[in-house]
């Protein structure tokens, strides 16, 4: 599932239409399906409408609602179930949720959120980003989580590898995904079942060849590939990593971008640095 980056115009207007052809090109390029208006598609920027139509715009242009899940991220968790509720409307199979961002929740209220969210009727997918929202979704609160009913899987964002193998024995019928593409191969191997990816959006044939090697277990060929990428997939899990896939898709021919503010532009260190991995794996034959 390729979290897609939003396309923005000159005017940092939403271009609705660009937006639609990189979905279809994302999923005749073997993705499996998109995530709009998660943090790489900069939701926190994003107009009520804009959210809205970004969500219609990716179900009728991926053709079946089932490859959508929609990120549905907000303060408050009536607002959350709002989108979830307008996700379902809109056709989505699914939704991606943080959990309560505008403090660090405690338990109680971390289940109250998802629950709350969960009624809407959608399978609700948590999303453990600690760095972003400081409130970690341990293992032991993601079993309860799923014990509840309030999620059917987690985007494992930490890096901690580790934590695949407390999920797996916690809550065994919790599918893991992961959420940070510079651990694709560890957390494959510790059994996660899908991939909630940044970098499909610059290189998603690539991108889909590496996850199917590294999900059947085919190190032979997922291991030069993954070695050859990660110096590029590690700005995945970078403060910066909207610009950086944004700038990796303007480098691979794509419309990355504009960010909004207050996303600035990268030093131009790190965009030569960008710029540079970009080029050599497109000079290398990756697309």
């Amino acid at each position: 599932m390729a979290a897609t980056a939003t396309p923005l115009r000159a005017d940092l207007s939403v271009d609705f239409e660009a937006y639609a052809d990189h979905v279809r090109q994302l999923i005749d390029s073997g993705c499996d399906g998109v995530v709009p208006n998660g943090s790489l598609g900069e939701y926190q920027t994003l107009s009520d409408e804009e959210r809205a139509r970004l969500v219609t715009t990716a179900v009728e242009a991926a053709g079946d609602g089932a490859r959508v899940m929609a990120g549905v991220a907000a303060y408050g968790s009536t607002e959350a179930r709002r989108w979830t509720e307008q996700a379902a409307e809109a056709g989505a199979g699914s939704v991606l949720l943080l959990p309560p961002n505008a403090y660090r929740a405690d338990e109680v209220a971390v289940r109250a959120h998802y629950a709350e969210v969960a009624r809407a009727g959608l399978p609700v997918v948590a999303y453990n980003n600690p760095y972003d929202t400081r409130t970690d979704l341990s293992p032991r609160l993601l079993a309860t989580l799923h014990g509840e009913k309030s999620i059917v899987a987690v985007k494992e964002f930490t890096g901690d590898v580790r934590r695949a193998y407390e999920i797996a024995e916690l809550a065994p019928g919790l599918d893991l995904l992961i959420g940070a593409d510079d651990v694709l191969v560890e957390l494959s191997l510790a059994g996660a079942v899908g991939w909630i990816a940044g970098f499909p959006n610059a290189l998603p044939e690539a991108c889909v060849t590496l996850y199917h090697a590294a999900a059947a277990g085919n190190l032979d060929m997922a291991m030069p590939l993954y070695r050859a990428m990660h110096p590029l997939l590690r700005w995945d899990s970078k403060p910066e990593f909207v610009q950086a896939i944004k700038l990796s898709m303007d480098v691979a021919g794509l419309h990355g971008g504009l960010c909004r503010p207050p996303r600035s532009p990268l030093s131009s260190e790190d965009r030569a640095t960008v710029r540079a991995v970009t080029e050599k794996l497109l000079a290398e034959g990756l697309s």
